[in-house]
């Protein structure tokens, strides 16, 4: 059937993009009481979401881009829900050349900051405002409220935010949307927020597969702790959701669902996105970095074919204390998940002072209370963490999260030595732990890299009793060492 064409200049906002994303999140606006105007490429998704959700509020849907831009009200803000990349780049294209100056494009996908701040640039000089924002918490989100991190310019923050804050998901009252920067500060954020989700995940993963391996616990009995562990510190909606998963049967076979799902991790790049920027900063998220690599060897068949015939030489260590172990499991979970945290709030205010964008830390922590998939509890802590010391330049270094953390690094060391000893993969524990030893040292062995740098590359190095710059003729040792300052 052909689409009627809408009265010009009656919608609030627009949503082009009609998949679930969109569409759940053009519905969301409409229920909040405004005015959507929607489009897709292909007609057919219009017509279905108008079959389907049209009575649910006022849509003005639309067959062409010029039509769909007519109908929004100046100045016009128009959202795009499609894949990120070349696709986003030609629908952007589109919008600008049928848009005027004021008017606001937004991309509301997983776009890489890069990307934006390109873009920024690009709409901007055509007299436009271009806003990169992150928005998380899956389909239900965009439906029921997601968390909202938007960057670009203050004056389109002040017509679009509004209705993002009232469409947010909202915890105490607050809405979890708030202005995070100009250009690609908003994706930036949101591309953090989702490498910390990978650690998360992957830190929960590496705590189930110690039940299953170490205790020859079932699925439903992990689920049974899981929730548990949900009353305590660690409550999360992760921790609920995996409670959920844990208890789920397989309508085939009748067996725990888990337990037949292909041990094969996706990914869609933002976690590796999060590690090579993390490693361009020179911050080491080491959590992040190991969740990642993780997905990668879950998903190379014929490596890991060809690394089952390695020694393992492992240890028969016993556990005497099973609820004992349990909790040490808790508590190594609760250390992990705080190095992730630090680690990404780290990156963040790196990235922030890199590209002078003035991201407050306390507000981020804030937004993503309710909505998002990273929503936990102690996010309240880390936005007061960063209240009381807003340039504060290590989260663990803040008395509550060290005091928290120092309650559980005795149990933390002791998962640490016994999955060593019984060969049990856990990387994102392990090097969470390493990362905690390694900021607390007072003396890294960086001293003898940077002799060794200096030895082979005349890389020259630093003293710690004299001011300046050496360099040392390694091969000669009669030969004094060189003041290069």
């Amino acid at each position: 059937m052909s689409i009627p064409t809408p009265p010009v200049g009656v919608a609030d906002i627009g949503v082009t993009g009609m998949a679930v994303m969109g569409s759940n999140l053009a519905r969301n606006l409409a229920s909040r009481g405004y005015k959507v105007a929607i489009h897709n490429r292909t007609a057919a998704k219009t017509e279905r979401v108008m079959a389907e959700h049209g009575s649910e509020g006022e849509f003005y849907p639309s067959e062409s881009m010029a039509d769909f831009v007519a109908s929004l009200a100046r100045p016009r803000v128009a959202i795009i829900m499609v894949k990120a990349g070349k696709p986003t780049d030609a629908v952007i294209e589109e919008l600008a050349d049928l848009m005027e100056p004021g008017d606001i494009i937004v991309d509301c996908g997983n776009s890489l900051f890069t990307d934006t701040m390109r873009r920024e640039a690009e709409i901007s000089a055509r007299g436009l405002h271009f806003v990169g924002t992150g928005v998380s918490g899956g389909e239900e989100g965009a439906l029921k409220g997601p968390s909202i991190m938007p960057g670009g310019t203050r004056e389109s923050y002040d017509r679009l935010g509004p209705m993002f804050e009232a469409i947010a998901a909202r915890k105490n009252g607050e809405p979890c949307c708030t202005y995070v920067g100009p250009n690609g500060a908003g994706h930036f954020v949101k591309m953090v927020h989702n490498g910390i989700e990978y650690a998360d995940m992957q830190l929960i993963a590496e705590a189930y597969d110690l039940m299953r391996t170490a205790l020859g616990m079932s699925a439903a009995e992990i689920g049974d702790v899981f929730e548990r562990w949900n009353s305590t510190e660690l409550d999360s909606y992760l921790i609920e959701i995996t409670a959920e998963v844990l208890r789920q049967r397989d309508a085939t076979t009748g067996a725990a669902l888990v337990d037949v799902i292909a041990d094969a991790a996706a990914q869609k790049g933002t976690g590796a996105w999060t590690v090579q920027n993390a490693a361009a900063f020179g911050v080491p998220a080491t959590g992040i970095a190991e969740a990642t690599f993780a997905r990668s060897l879950s998903g190379d068949a014929a490596e890991r074919a060809a690394g089952r015939a390695l020694p393992g030489h492992t240890t028969e260590v016993t556990v005497e204390d099973r609820e004992r172990f349990i909790e040490d499991i808790r508590l190594a979970l609760y250390a992990s998940k705080m190095v992730a945290y630090s680690q990404g709030f780290e990156l963040i205010r790196k990235g922030s002072l890199e590209n002078s964008w003035g991201i407050d830390l306390g507000a981020m922590a804030r937004i993503w209370r309710a909505g998002c998939i990273i929503r936990a509890a102690f996010l309240d802590r880390i936005t007061e963490a960063y209240t009381r010391q807003p340039d504060l330049p290590l989260l663990l270094a803040d008395p509550y999260f060290s005091s928290e953390i120092s309650g559980a690094v005795e149990a933390w060391r002791r998962i640490v030595v016994f999955a060593a000893q019984r060969g049990v993969p856990i990387p994102a524990f392990a090097s969470s732990l390493a990362y905690y030893d390694g900021v607390r040292a007072e003396r890294l062995p960086a001293n003898l890299i940077q002799a060794q740098r200096d030895y082979f590359g005349a890389h020259t190095y630093h003293r710690v009793d004299t001011e300046g710059v050496f360099h040392t003729v390694w091969q000669d040792p009669a030969r004094p060492e060189e003041h290069w300052d």
